[in-house]
């Protein structure tokens, strides 16, 4: 199967502005991003899908393919969508499935991108997948910049949100708190079927993607995650994260290669 992932990157963002080129021990966060996507087997290769001259400078100097998408895009997996049909178009050969990794992933391990496939590539029915992780703290649990996700019994989303889902002012205790990890494999066609969706009122009100999936009927595998990782949507987090990655096991390899470079 030809499956390539794509990470989305936009200059932007509102709540951390600049963010994609903040350097994590040295090294500017959407790198780490597409250093660590390599290293998964799974893919047959990795673009930055951006819209920034500043992001193309940098994604260039390490050698990195990329895509120039619309500045436009109020969503990553749109963003996505539109990248995968250039990358197709330059490289004349179809995609089987797009496996979109968030630019503010910097942690995410090439073993995630393995999970997160897993299902489909066990059953051809499964159109998207999302993993998701356990929270360990209740100020994680409340944080507006983690998106939460709550499951059926078969592990398909039932519902996104910033909010604390599912609530705590009843005293519940003992559920598993859990928060969307934005490792998203889509299959060709469903995600340009995706961009074909007008948005839709809870995916803008609680500004999460895959609420336009969920609203239109549709289901989303969810596939919980061994690995501990955190985003960056804050300055905050970026601090947080700067310090669990000194000792990561993957960044000194593609640190002694940049240094060789």
């Amino acid at each position: 199967m030809n499956i390539i992932g794509i990470i989305p990157v936009r200059m932007a963002s509102i709540r951390f502005p600049g963010k994609p080129l903040v350097k994590i021990q040295g090294i500017p966060m959407v790198g780490h991003v597409y250093f660590r996507s390599k290293k998964c087997k799974l893919l047959n290769e990795v673009y930055a899908a951006i819209c920034d001259r500043e992001v193309s400078d940098y994604i260039y100097s390490i050698g990195a393919k990329f895509v120039v998408t619309a500045d436009t895009h109020q969503r990553a997996s749109d963003r996505a969508a539109e990248a995968m049909v250039k990358i197709e178009q330059i490289t004349n050969q179809k995609i089987d499935i797009a496996v979109m990794i968030q630019g503010d992933e910097p942690m995410v391990y090439p073993e995630m991108i393995e999970e997160s496939l897993e299902p489909m590539l066990k059953d051809d029915s499964i159109k998207v997948v999302n993993l998701m992780a356990e929270m360990a703290t209740v100020e994680e649990f409340e944080d507006i910049n983690e998106v939460k996700v709550v499951v059926d019994k078969f592990d398909n989303a039932l519902y996104f949100s910033r909010e604390p889902i599912p609530s705590r002012k009843k005293g519940a205790t003992g559920f598993l708190m859990l928060k969307q990890v934005p490792i998203i494999p889509f299959r060709r066609e469903f995600l340009l079927e995706y961009t074909k969706m007008a948005p839709t009122p809870l995916e803008m009100i609680e500004s999460v993607d895959m609420m336009r999936i969920i609203e239109n009927g549709l289901k989303i595998k969810m596939v919980l995650t061994k690995y501990k990782t955190k985003s960056v949507d804050t300055k905050n987090d970026l601090e947080k994260v700067n310090a669990m990655m000194a000792r990561d096991r993957l960044l000194k390899d593609y640190r002694n290669k940049l240094n060789a470079n």
